[in-house]
């Protein structure tokens, strides 16, 4: 045997690690040219408001101007608000929306898998479910403040029923599409009905459960915030109330941008348990 043929996969087996570091260099310069242009782009368009605020282009004193509203965060971060601190009106509204949002997960998990697993129970509820999803929940906040007062109940009762149908469908779906072959082998193996369910349906569900919390949390959210807009005695809802009622666009805008930040935070920690979950997935896979 000759000595190139010899040569032949050593080289081959040489190049391969310089294609992953490659592939990883491209990529960082990638994520780094997103990352330059999302604050790019941010800069410029806070920029752009700020001038044509100033400029009276457009009017300052209902849309405000970014230098105001970063004076707002920090008067209430430094001297706190009408209501008291301002960590204590977003854990009041964090506490409501998190409340919420596990109760309507856990519920929604539970019955999506359920009606999943049982059809008879399906076609019995499922015309229910559908009429209940049919109506606008924002309108069942007054319904709950009646119900359960200006306290946090009727806030966690408003985000319950955002987040509920989300998780359910996504959890009734994924309790559906569970592959038929991996349910058969199962029960040739012996497994019962619970086990079939515990051990095969909801890990293969758990990628469309995880997909839908995503979504939730962002309704928890709006069910808290509307819940505390129309009634509460703290929340940043309120805030908003208050900012509006005494035409303080800054503090409106205020309370926005420090929601935003409460759902970026959620955002990131879901995404960071969602890899932790799915590790065993290639890297570009949706999970």
């Amino acid at each position: 045997m000759s000595p190139e043929v010899l040569d032949t996969p050593v080289t081959g087996t040489a190049k391969a690690p310089d294609r992953a570091l490659s592939r990883a260099r491209a990529a960082r310069r990638r994520k780094l040219l997103v990352n330059t242009a999302r604050v790019v782009l941010l800069v410029a368009v806070l920029g752009l408001w700020e001038a044509l605020s100033r400029a009276k282009v457009i009017d300052p004193f209902n849309f405000s101007m970014p230098s105001k509203i970063w004076d707002q965060i920090a008067t209430w971060v430094m001297h706190g608000t009408a209501l008291g601190s301002l960590g204590e009106q977003v854990w009041y509204t964090l506490y409501e929306a998190l409340l919420g949002w596990l109760v309507g997960v856990v519920a929604g998990v539970l019955l999506g898998i359920a009606l999943g697993r049982i059809g008879l129970l399906a076609e019995v509820l499922g015309p229910y479910i559908k009429v209940l999803n049919s109506i606008p929940r924002i309108v069942l906040a007054p319904i709950f403040l009646i119900w359960f007062g200006l306290g946090p109940s009727s806030k966690v009762a408003s985000a319950v029923v955002l987040v509920f149908f989300p998780v359910f469908f996504n959890a009734f779906q994924g309790a559906r599409e569970v592959d038929r072959n991996l349910v058969a082998n199962a029960r040739v193996l012996g497994a019962s009905d619970r086990r079939v369910t515990l051990q095969v349906v909801i890990p293969s569900a758990t990628s469309w459960i995880f997909t839908s919390l995503h979504v939730s949390f962002g309704f928890a959210l709006i069910g808290a915030i509307v819940g505390e807009y129309i009634g509460a005695t703290k929340g940043i809802g309120l805030l908003v109330a208050q900012s509006q009622n005494t035409f303080n666009a800054a503090g409106v805008y205020a309370a926005m941008v420090i929601l935003a930040v409460v759902a970026l935070a959620a955002e990131g920690l879901l995404t960071f348990a969602e890899r932790r979950i799915f590790r065993w997935k290639p890297a570009g896979s949706d999970s």
